[in-house]
């Protein structure tokens, strides 16, 4: 998925010395969590565009209501942006290779845009591993923007027409496209790598779910599909943030979030409660049923 004149074969991946640098990573994380008598806190930085900076922000209380010590690691944001634009942003303004060059990140979450492959996922991954062997990458599979149409004069309000036929048909074409090319961008990173060191955050299978049950009318205190947009681009409202960043959280703690308390975000809806739950589940069950998350649905130990 790599340019030719950028090689992937790193270093340490061909050395015995840094393999077994890996591993001990690998157990002094262990050793860690054990020691703090409950799960490692993750220095986490968010590398987004505008339909996941908002993740860096939400996080950190849902860990800690989790008895999780989150750490924000950074983040950098531009606007509709391919992952290969935050890389070649000029080192005096690119914070997200600065906290990767001091080994400073154990999670590093990025949001590619339409455009695939996105070599700025490859060589992200190959400067954080090299100063963090224990690296992982998180990459969102977003939901498609104007929902997957190319007509100019798509409305936010329209979204509200849709049936589940449609929003299942929506999400196929988004899915057996822009997905599965998504996925083999990850599968080769790993391969290239050595390691399953890249993971896939399945936002967009947990969207459409919601948005399903919104046109069923089973989704609490949500009557309609502008209750998760803001915008005909879709941008998203507190609800849709919820559920996005419970599926971040699932993909970097590796754990079930039902349970957490409703965030601050949805105090202004009176179903909060119901839906608080309905978020959680869907964001576990959508990230537990991809196989590049990382994460099984009985959640994993230290």
């Amino acid at each position: 998925m790599m340019s030719t004149n950028h090689p992937m074969k790193f270093k340490f991946l061909h050395s015995q010395i840094s393999t077994a640098i890996f591993a001990l990573a690998m157990v002094a994380s262990a050793t860690q969590a054990a020691d703090a008598g409950g799960p490692a806190g993750q220095r986490v930085f968010v590398c987004a565009h505008s339909f996941m900076l908002f993740t860096a922000k939400l996080l950190p209380p849902m860990a800690e209501a989790a008895g999780i010590a989150h750490i924000n690691a950074g983040q950098q944001m531009i606007g509709g942006s391919r992952v290969i634009q935050h890389w070649n942003l000029p080192d005096a303004k690119n914070v997200a290779k600065t906290a990767l060059r001091e080994g400073k990140v154990d999670v590093l979450t990025l949001s590619p845009h339409n455009q695939l492959p996105d070599p700025g996922i490859d060589h992200f991954t190959q400067l954080g591993l090299e100063n963090n062997p224990a690296l992982r990458v998180l990459v969102q599979a977003s939901w498609p923007t104007h929902d997957g149409t190319s007509d100019k004069a798509f409305a936010n309000g329209t979204r509200n027409a849709a049936t589940v036929a449609k929003l299942r048909t929506q999400r196929d074409a988004h899915n057996s496209v822009w997905l599965v090319n998504l996925e083999a961008q990850v599968r080769q990173l790993n391969e290239t790598v050595g390691h399953q060191a890249v993971f896939l955050v399945p936002v967009s299978n947990a969207v459409f779910a919601l948005r399903e049950r919104i046109a069923e009318g089973r989704a609490p205190g949500l009557a309609q599909q502008t209750d998760l947009f803001s915008d005909a681009l879709g941008h998203p409202r507190p609800p849709l943030a919820v559920l996005v960043t419970y599926c971040h959280f699932a993909a970097i703690y590796r754990r079930n979030p039902i349970g957490l308390p409703v965030p601050a975000p949805l105090n202004y809806i009176p179903e909060a409660e119901a839906l608080n739950r309905l978020l959680q589940q869907l964001a576990w069950e959508a990230v537990t049923a991809h196989p590049l998350s990382g994460v099984r649905a009985t959640p994993l130990t230290q």
